[in-house]
């Protein structure tokens, strides 16, 4: 959910429900080559960055170890350790049907991957993004919990048309999350695991705002695709972001949220509650 998708329809060669064949064979030597340097490297780079759950979740799945992930067979192991599946899609798809697939325990993956003569940058969502970015969290049962009820939240939305408001809850946490970890903080989304540079960014940099995590705050806050995020919201633990889903009446929030104007990309409001000390090695406040 980084970029909407023009597409209402699947395109030639896709299922009625967007998934399509991965492909696997496509994947030159190179590339796999690629993917195993780049994951080793990238895992490496995000420690002291990454929260534990993270880099547990990449050494569990092996993804620091092998090439392109073949999913007909990957799935096996990513079954029986997290309970999830991916599914491959042919890119971005509409919130309907990603929101199907997360209530059943899928995670949709993009059938391409990046090219150029590096793995450090992608102007689009693509399955290195996809599967070493996200499926790592997925190793905690309870991250594992919050993904499946938000996608029962988002075909609830989308019969009430606030898909946009859920889709910046997706994206300020499960794309662009920080959480206190050990009194520290550590990144969680997985926009800042497939980007360093950013990951870096958002903990260490002077230049972004960090907010303690506000549900209508957030869903009101408008957000860039093309640059490093400006405002990061920083959760206490995947047990309280569960306990968002469950127990806050979203209708509630929306009620109270869609009448007022979205918070434009960087900007702060008289209620916000900052975060301090957002130094991986500090406490913090």
């Amino acid at each position: 959910m980084n970029k909407s998708t023009s597409l209402t329809a699947p395109p030639h060669g896709a299922n009625a429900d967007w998934s399509v064949p991965q492909n696997w064979e496509q994947f030159s030597a190179s590339d796999h080559q690629r993917w195993s340097d780049f994951a080793a490297k990238q895992t490496k780079a995000l420690e002291g960055l990454a929260c534990d759950t993270f880099l547990d979740g990449v050494r569990a799945l092996e993804l620091d170890r092998m090439g392109v992930p073949q999913f007909d067979v990957w799935n096996e192991k990513l079954r029986a350790l997290t309970g999830w599946e991916v599914v491959a899609v042919p890119g971005v798809i509409p919130n309907a049907p990603f929101f199907e697939m997360l209530a059943k325990r899928q995670f949709p993956v993009a059938n391409f991957l990046r090219q150029g003569p590096s793995f450090d940058y992608s102007d689009e969502p693509d399955m290195f993004h996809d599967v070493f970015g996200h499926m790592p969290m997925f190793i905690d049962p309870t991250f594992g919990e919050f993904m499946s009820a938000y996608g029962r939240a988002g075909i609830r939305a989308e019969k009430l048309g606030m898909s946009d408001y859920l889709g910046r809850l997706y994206l300020h946490t499960v794309e662009f999350g920080l959480i206190k970890e050990g009194g520290q903080l550590r990144a969680y989304g997985a926009g800042l695991m497939s980007s360093y540079a950013e990951a870096v960014h958002a903990l260490t940099s002077d230049v972004p705002r960090r907010l303690r995590f506000d549900l209508p705050r957030l869903m009101r806050t408008d957000w860039p695709f093309d640059t490093f995020q400006p405002t990061y919201f920083v959760i206490e633990s995947f047990e309280a972001l569960l306990e968002e889903m469950e127990t806050t009446s979203l209708a509630h929030v929306y009620d109270e949220v869609r009448d007022l104007p979205l918070i434009p990309i960087g900007e702060a409001e008289p209620s916000d509650v900052t975060y301090e000390a957002a130094s991986p090695s500090g406490e913090a406040g």
